[in-house]
């Protein structure tokens, strides 16, 4: 159980501190039940209310340094992102964002980033979608590194671009 002050990963939100822990007396709750009080990172007009055994929405803890280092370092090795349908392709996007898998994020962003970086390069547009994905992506991962690294969003997001910018090619299929 997650105690008052911890940071959390809930479902699409992103990282969450957990402002509370408690018995909530709303209507629609149930008095019995303990409900974490959440506040998204990246939003500080939000709160969400989430029973504490919730298992329909992923949570975890946020990365802390040590593995957050170990993944920066691992970002070359990770791979590409299978996009199994095109037809698909959004579903499959929504589904890594709630999954709340930092590799699978970061598998997802690599793709996109190339793929941006190529199309550019061709004189074409960005899709909507996939920009779209890119940016919450990005947002997300970018949140919960600045936790466990401890720094500000615009350096975090620095690191982050500069491993990526590292990203040169896909693998041709």
């Amino acid at each position: 159980m997650y105690q008052k002050g911890d940071y959390v990963v809930y479902g699409s939100n992103g990282p969450c501190l957990v402002m509370d822990v408690t018995r909530l007396h709303m209507p629609g709750c149930d008095k019995k039940r303990k409900y974490y009080v959440l506040r998204p990172v990246n939003s500080d007009k939000s709160t969400i209310y989430s029973p504490v055994d919730n298992d329909k929405v992923e949570m975890r803890e946020v990365l802390d340094r040590k593995s957050a280092e170990a993944i920066l370092d691992e970002i070359p090795e990770i791979d590409f992102l299978e996009v199994q349908s095109e037809k698909f392709r959004e579903e499959q996007y929504k589904e890594i964002i709630r999954s709340n898998n930092v590799r699978d994020c970061i598998s997802m962003i690599k793709t996109l980033f190339v793929k941006r970086k190529k199309r550019l390069e061709q004189g074409r547009k960005f899709t909507t979608v996939d920009e779209k994905y890119l940016r919450e992506a990005e947002a997300i991962l970018c949140s919960e590194f600045s936790i466990a690294l401890n720094k500000d969003t615009d350096a975090t997001d620095q690191i982050l671009r500069s491993r990526f910018n590292l990203v040169k090619e896909m693998p041709q299929t």
